[in-house]
């Protein structure tokens, strides 16, 4: 798994994450989950609550193979007002 690359959106409670994931077994990934650990931020700075969420893995990857692919993950919006921003921090890959 790459290092996930952040962009918002038009939506201040969602914020678009893309994950390169790379396949160095020998047989191919048939099943998996990615979670996102999205933080939400003050104005000040403030990490003011952690929101999981999880999403299907983009199967199959072939082994060797390397697939990229981007997220759009949203909390309630609600949680996020005015001032405040996400910060998609935690990102962990279950795969079979």
């Amino acid at each position: 798994m790459g290092t996930p690359e952040l962009k918002g959106t038009d939506k201040r409670w969602c914020q678009d994450v893309t994950l390169a994931l790379r396949n160095s077994g020998g047989s191919a990934v048939r099943s998996g989950t990615v979670t996102f650990g999205t933080h939400i931020i003050g104005g000040l700075g403030i990490d003011w609550a952690t929101i999981e969420s999880t999403e299907k893995l983009p199967v199959p990857i072939a082994a060797g193979a390397e697939t990229k692919k981007t997220w759009t993950v949203c909390v309630d919006s609600w949680r996020v007002p005015l001032g405040m921003h996400l910060e998609t921090r935690d990102v962990s890959v279950d795969w079979k």
